[in-house]
């Protein structure tokens, strides 16, 4: 009995001197992904623009639950046109002297959610306003503890005229399509 109870208070001792597991964090690399979007002009035409400086991560908890939390430089933006591009910069629309980052943060969802695929829910704040938001995050390969790049797809919509784009509406549509394109390495510690 006495072996027994110091055994136990042994095996007690060392999980407290290991302390919690770990979780493991992931940056978002800036140089592989991006974000693009689209808004039909006059339903005939579509208008893209890319977002190329992508930044953030994801904590990954000892739970095994994640959240993302990312940010897009405005500035960044890329278009076929520079006309067109100084105009969508401009206060109608992204308003980037006044607001220069887009954000996203995630409710907490499990990791595995990655792999399988599912809701990617949280909260955007763009031009000053925020507002909950739903994507669909695309099954990727994504190993917990994997030091191999993860790939992730995100698509969506959202509505321009819920963050104060209203501007042009009889032209452009307020449905905004997105398709994000992200690549996460392991943060080192």
């Amino acid at each position: 009995m006495r072996r027994i109870r110091v055994a136990l208070l042994g095996l007690a001792g060392l999980l407290l001197a290991a302390g919690p597991a770990c979780g493991t964090d992931y940056r978002i690399d800036s140089s592989r992904s991006q974000a693009d979007f689209g808004v039909r002009l006059l339903w005939l035409h579509t208008v893209n623009g890319r977002f190329d400086r992508l930044a953030g991560d994801i904590h990954v908890d000892p739970q095994g639950m994640a959240q993302v939390d990312a940010h897009i430089a405005v500035e960044s933006l890329a278009m076929s046109s520079a006309r067109v591009r100084r105009w969508v910069l401009a206060p109608e629309f992204f308003d980037s002297a006044r607001y220069p980052s887009i954000r996203f943060l995630s409710a907490p969802l499990p990791f595995a959610t990655l792999a399988r695929g599912g809701a990617l829910d949280g909260r955007l704040s763009l031009r000053g306003v925020t507002r909950p938001v739903s994507f669909e995050l695309l099954p990727a390969r994504c190993a917990d503890g994997d030091a191999q790049p993860c790939l992730i797809r995100v698509h969506g919509q959202l509505s321009r005229s819920a963050f104060g784009m209203d501007s042009h509406r009889t032209a452009l549509s307020d449905q905004v399509d997105l398709d994000l394109l992200i690549v996460l390495d392991p943060a080192t510690r």
